[in-house]
């Protein structure tokens, strides 16, 4: 492979657009089939897809939040109205979400582990699949990704979990970067 300025350079300033400043439109159905064949080409171990999709657009999104609100009330019979509407919202308002969903196969050479980190590739290829087609993206886990009554109502099925919600749109607003790790504080060399 050659060097690519061009990628090099977008890795090099790519960030996430909070879901607040995701707006209509959103990745068309080519677009979006452009950005998930991006998203499943990732490295799988005995190539077993230990992962699937979930996609959430539309109006669904709203009845999301409708549903979000209940199980929250549930969990916490005195939340606020306020917290509440922040529930209702979790998938607004951005045009599109895309879920990640870990979903393990026993094999007996390769681990659960191996297999959640394929799931993650997933999440990362899928930022950067509509990225490169122009759109911004927010990739959040909050706590219906861990909340078995939401993770249901979501689509997750029995010994699945969610690795990521990746909410997909239009930025609206330019925002600044934010401080990055210095190198000297993160990498090592390994010394004998």
């Amino acid at each position: 492979m050659s060097r690519n300025a061009e990628i090099i350079n977008y890795l090099k300033k790519r960030r996430s657009v909070p879901l607040p400043f995701l707006q209509n439109p959103g990745p068309s159905e080519s677009e979006l089939k452009e950005i998930l064949e991006i998203a499943t080409r990732v490295p799988d171990h005995g190539k077993l897809a230990p992962w699937r999709l979930i996609i959430y657009k539309g109006e669904k999104r709203i009845a999301i939040g409708k549903n979000l609100a209940l199980i929250a009330k549930e969990n916490n019979p005195d939340i606020d109205e306020d917290k509440l509407e922040v529930e209702r919202n979790q998938f607004l308002p951005a045009p599109l979400t895309v879920a990640v969903v870990s979903s393990p196969i026993k094999h007996e050479k390769i681990p659960q582990s191996e297999q959640v980190l394929s799931a993650a590739s997933v999440a990362l290829n899928l930022v950067h699949g509509a990225n490169a087609l122009g759109f911004g993206t927010h990739w959040v886990t909050r706590w219906f990704s861990y909340d078995q009554s939401a993770k249901e109502m979501l689509g997750a099925k029995n010994g699945e979990e969610f690795v990521a919600f990746i909410h997909i749109g239009t930025p609206c607003k330019t925002l600044e970067d934010r401080v990055r790790p210095n190198l000297k504080d993160v990498v090592t060399y390994w010394q004998n």
